[in-house]
């Protein structure tokens, strides 16, 4: 099981984010996600958003460092990509 996590770069709610993905299937990014304790609702779209102190928590665990691009090139590779639906 392989899951990717990018730096703590994005703001929102008064704290810094990180984005845990996988290239394989949701399910294992569920199962690895549930293993942090993370909450179901911590989930959009293809992604769980990881707040800043606990990023070192989802790396001891096993992801996997990338960079944010690599997160969208390896979500995108792997076919698990979901765009957010623009509101007209």
């Amino acid at each position: 099981m392989t899951v990717y996590i990018d730096p703590s770069a994005w703001p929102g709610h008064g704290r810094m984010w990180s984005h845990l993905v996988s290239d394989k299937s949701y399910e294992e990014l569920h199962l690895f996600a549930a293993g942090l304790g993370l909450p179901r609702r911590a989930f959009e779209r293809d992604h769980y958003d990881i707040p800043s102190h606990r990023y070192a928590d989802a790396v001891a665990a096993g992801a996997v460092e990338v960079s944010s691009r690599e997160v969208v090139r390896l979500l995108h590779g792997s076919g698990l990509r979901r765009r957010k639906r623009r509101v007209r």
